[in-house]
Formats: structure tokens, C-alpha cells, sequence
């Protein structure tokens, strides 16, 4: 039978538009991800969302205002090591914290293009 691993799964979610820094928050978050070893990151771009102010997140055809949601999975050690810096990253948006159970799966290396 596997054996999985407890971990801590992390969702922010924000939008599009948020920035840190004069680059994209999400951009800037998976390299503070990076930088910290975090086990790993994914940026997932929502077709539509509201939040705590009730306001729709769509795309326009002038504005662009996607909810966003970067995903990261870690230890719990870590991700308590990375929740205050992210949440001082953020402006607005919403932090959430799950327990999981993970098993890495790595049958072959992955070859590249190129």
C-alpha cells in the first residue's frame, strides 16, 4: 500500500491585477517560493469569482480582472515559514491553510525540448 506523507496545502487567492513590487504578485510570490525552497508552487487563473467585497471577477472586453489562485505545497514547517511573509506580500485577498497527505511520483526523468 503507498505511503503518503502529511503536508500542508496553501491557496491564495487574489486578482489578476494585484501587484508587489511593479510585478504581478503572483510572479513575485512563486519566486519568494523559490527563493525560500518551497516544495512547490502553481499559478491558476480563474474564469470568474467574487470575493469578501462581492465584486464579480471576469474578463471585460476593455479590462482584464481574472481571480487568481497560486497553489503551494509544503511541510507544515515551511508553510508556517512562508504565510507571513505572502500575507505581507498581499494587499487584499484570501490566505488558506489545508492539511493533505502527499506522495511524490517520479517513474522516469522528464525529458526536455530543446
Amino acid at each position: 500500500m503507498p505511503t503518503y506523507q502529511p503536508a500542508k496545502l496553501m491557496r491564495l487567492h487574489f486578482s489578476e491585477h494585484h501587484r508587489y513590487q511593479g510585478k504581478p504578485l503572483y510572479e513575485a510570490i512563486v519566486q519568494k517560493c523559490l527563493e525560500m525552497k518551497i516544495a512547490g508552487a502553481t499559478v491558476l487563473r480563474g474564469l470568474e469569482g467574487y470575493g469578501g467585497m462581492a465584486q464579480i471577477h471576469r474578463s471585460h472586453l476593455l479590462k482584464h480582472d481574472l481571480p487568481t489562485i497560486v497553489t503551494i505545497v509544503d511541510s507544515a514547517e515551511n508553510i508556517d515559514r512562508l504565510a507571513p511573509v505572502v500575507e505581507e506580500m498581499m494587499e487584499t485577498g484570501l490566505i488558506a491553510v489545508s492539511d493533505v497527505q502527499i506522495r511524490r511520483i517520479q517513474k522516469s526523468k522528464v525529458a526536455t525540448i530543446g
